[in-house]
């Protein structure tokens, strides 16, 4: 880019953005703008990609409130105490609504999204088990975190990270989800928490969270070994407390000791915003925590990011008070069913058969019919991407590698006219590869790769 800065407003905005060396000299912030925005202009419409459970839409009134605090450092507690109490008064609401015991004293954080989150929680169990260990004159070398194959890569990036052995279940076609079926095989001594799913990203099923306490309750009367369950309510954490409130996955279950929840998911949050809620303060260990004055007065701070904006936070508190219990059971219900009639549509096109039969959190799971051979979902996937449609294809995890998926995301801004206008799309796509076939293969994985999730 060029040093000279009396450049007229056409040069300025023909300009291209240098590739290698950091720009030199100023232009304008109208032409700035513009050189920046266009050079994105080709991106997905996020409104239309539904591979992904990330909020796309806010109100107007969340988006002024979110430009009003996107300056504000969240982490300095002693000049913004008032945005601190916020996300304080939230982590209350949280653990009432995920039915934390009345008398048990509630903690928790705000974090950078629901892999944060998990982080800070796997990092919890494991310097609780490891103290437990010390205390009892046990080895504490070689701890070890057990859950299934469906996992999301955030647990499988902990496990790496903070070298906790991975046991990780494998799934098999037909199913999905973890079970108790082979906790025997991989829980031992050295497991510092079994991590359990409410809505998993592959088919958005529940793992059999209420089986696997029992089996964990049995462990420890058997052995007398007690091991906490985690569960990872990304998706699922702001969608069964309203929809099936008689469901028992969360703090009802005595052994749940700690839930994570993406509040840019169904939480109805732009990215990042996620949440970690303890059972009570004393399951989140004391060493985590570091106590820093040099912002002003002393605060305590526990999470893995420091300096944050707020504007997340302040728009996570809008959400829950313009909507309440009430708003968020019509949103959530109207999701899903939403979600029923795409999948009703899409299988009565006879081209698909649905992978989740419990139809628990908007999503859309499918996989063609044994009778389409000249084409798979990756196929219908880049087919429908020419009407600016974005669809996930994926194959699934250990065991059941065999199997694929096509799966579509049915978020709050979607009403049935855009879910007809989709079907329709997927539809067609399938008449054309129907005639012409596919040649579309799954993208291939670096051989380290955890998956895809």
């Amino acid at each position: 880019m060029s040093k000279e800065r009396n450049l007229s407003p056409y040069e300025e905005f023909n300009m291209e953005i240098p590739q290698e060396e950091f720009p030199e000299g100023s232009i304008s912030a109208r032409a700035a703008k513009s050189i920046v925005d266009s050079a994105m202009w080709t991106d997905a419409n996020p409104m239309l990609n539904l591979s992904s459970f990330v909020t796309t839409y806010m109100e107007p009134e969340a988006r002024d409130l979110m430009h009003e605090h996107v300056h504000i450092n969240y982490v300095d507690h002693d000049m913004y105490p008032k945005t601190y109490a916020m996300e304080q008064i939230m982590v209350k609401w949280l653990h009432d609504l995920w039915n934390g015991p009345k008398d048990k004293e509630p903690y928790g954080a705000a974090t950078v999204g629901s892999s944060e989150a998990c982080m800070l929680a796997g990092l919890a169990h494991k310097w609780n088990w490891r103290e437990k260990r010390k205390a009892e004159g046990k080895d504490a070398s070689n701890p070890n975190m057990v859950t299934g194959g469906n996992v999301q890569i955030v647990w499988k990036k902990f496990m790496r990270y903070f070298d906790v052995e991975d046991k990780i279940i494998p799934l098999k076609p037909g199913n999905y989800r973890l079970t108790a079926e082979h906790l025997d095989e991989y829980v031992d001594e050295n497991t510092i928490c079994v991590v359990a799913i409410a809505g998993q990203t592959f088919t958005g099923e529940d793992d059999d969270i209420q089986e696997i306490h029992d089996w964990l309750d049995a462990y420890e009367e058997k052995t007398g070994i007690s091991i906490p369950l985690h569960i990872d309510g990304a998706s699922g954490g702001f969608v069964n407390p309203f929809l099936y409130p008689d469901y028992e996955w969360d703090f009802r279950l005595p052994r749940v000791a700690s839930i994570n929840a993406s509040g840019h998911k169904f939480g109805l949050v732009y990215p990042g915003l996620g949440w970690l809620i303890f059972r009570e303060k004393s399951l989140f260990n004391e060493g985590l925590i570091f106590y820093v004055n040099y912002l002003g007065g002393e605060s305590a701070t526990a999470t893995l990011n420091f300096s944050r904006n707020a504007a997340q936070i302040i728009a996570q508190a809008y959400k829950f008070i313009r909507h309440g219990r009430e708003g968020y059971t019509a949103i959530m219900q109207q999701t899903v069913d939403n979600a029923e009639y795409l999948r009703d549509l899409l299988v009565k096109s006879d081209y698909f058969e649905i992978m989740n039969e419990t139809q628990r959190i908007p999503v859309v799971a499918l996989t063609l019919k044994d009778n389409v051979d000249n084409f798979n979902e990756f196929d219908v996937s880049a087919k429908v991407r020419e009407k600016g449609w974005v669809l996930s294809a994926y194959t699934m995890p250990p065991n059941a590698e065999e199997i694929t998926s096509l799966r579509i995301v049915v978020r709050a801004h979607l009403n049935r006219t855009v879910i007809r206008n989709l079907a329709k799309d997927i539809v067609e796509a399938c008449d054309y590869l129907k005639e012409n076939g596919g040649n579309a293969k799954p993208p291939k994985l670096h051989k380290h790769s955890a998956g895809k999730c």
